[in-house]
């Protein structure tokens, strides 16, 4: 590690990624194992989360899969106490859990569309950070990251998706301030877009090969793991409150 004044000694830490079955989540489990933290993976689904988990203690770290609905509050309190009961810590927040919702114009997306978006992608953020930042307290030293999205800019087709993710935005903004003197940032990562589950199926094999962003391709989910990853160590040792872009360009 670098001579950094402030950074906190590197530790077997315990880190919890909802949505970590696949897509960016999955990658970010990954890549938080290599750097020796056990994983508790956080989904519903259930057998992809499993082979993450295998292939986590392939690495010699340990991994638990907790079959968790982001949505309901008992379901995330539980996940948590599961974690501390089974590792003793909690030091690492990962909010990977979204959905995209329908594409379509804002008069045909009913409430009820609007509802299933908020309460993945804004309730599941809320409840796991109420449940999950106790401990890191405790501990003295937390690290929290939620994905957040271009998309809160304002997209007309995806109403329900966009106020998500700018309710996502601001809540980091918020957290972030919140309890950074008791040693628990909360940061956000803006991807453009990464070559998941969530992502490929919606486009022409035209357009991802050249959609036309200043890099000249879409992400892989590797990549947008790797600066989560960061956020979450020792080495950041000044970031909180902050929303990082990972877009290939455009700020």
């Amino acid at each position: 590690m670098p001579n950094l004044r402030f950074a906190a000694s590197k530790e077997r830490r315990v880190a919890i990624i909802t949505g970590g079955a696949r897509g960016i989540g999955g990658a970010t489990a990954l890549r938080i194992a290599e750097e020796g933290r056990d994983v508790v993976i956080a989904d519903i689904l259930e057998v992809e989360g499993r082979e993450r988990g295998t292939e986590i203690e392939a690495m010699g770290q340990k991994a638990l899969f907790v079959h968790t609905d982001v949505t309901d509050e008992g379901s995330a309190k539980a996940c948590v106490a599961q974690a501390v009961e089974q590792f003793g810590r909690l030091d690492i927040l990962v909010c990977c859990a979204g959905v995209l919702g329908w594409e379509k114009p804002f008069f045909e997306q009913p409430v009820e569309q609007f509802d299933k978006v908020m309460r993945i992608n804004v309730y599941g953020v809320y409840h796991f950070h109420q449940a999950a930042i106790p401990p890191m307290l405790d501990g003295g030293w937390g690290r929290c990251v939620t994905i957040t999205s271009g998309a809160r800019n304002g997209s007309p087709n995806q109403v329900p998706y966009s106020v998500s993710k700018g309710a996502v935005y601001s809540f980091v903004s918020a957290l972030g301030n919140a309890y950074c003197k008791q040693g628990v940032f909360v940061n956000g990562v803006e991807p453009g877009r990464a070559l998941t589950e969530m992502v490929v199926p919606r486009f022409s094999a035209e357009h991802l090969a050249n959609p036309g962003t200043p890099i000249g391709r879409y992400s892989d989910p590797e990549e947008v793991a790797e600066v989560i990853e960061f956020l979450c160590s020792e080495r950041n040792t000044y970031t909180t409150g902050s929303v990082w872009s990972v877009k290939g360009g455009r700020g």
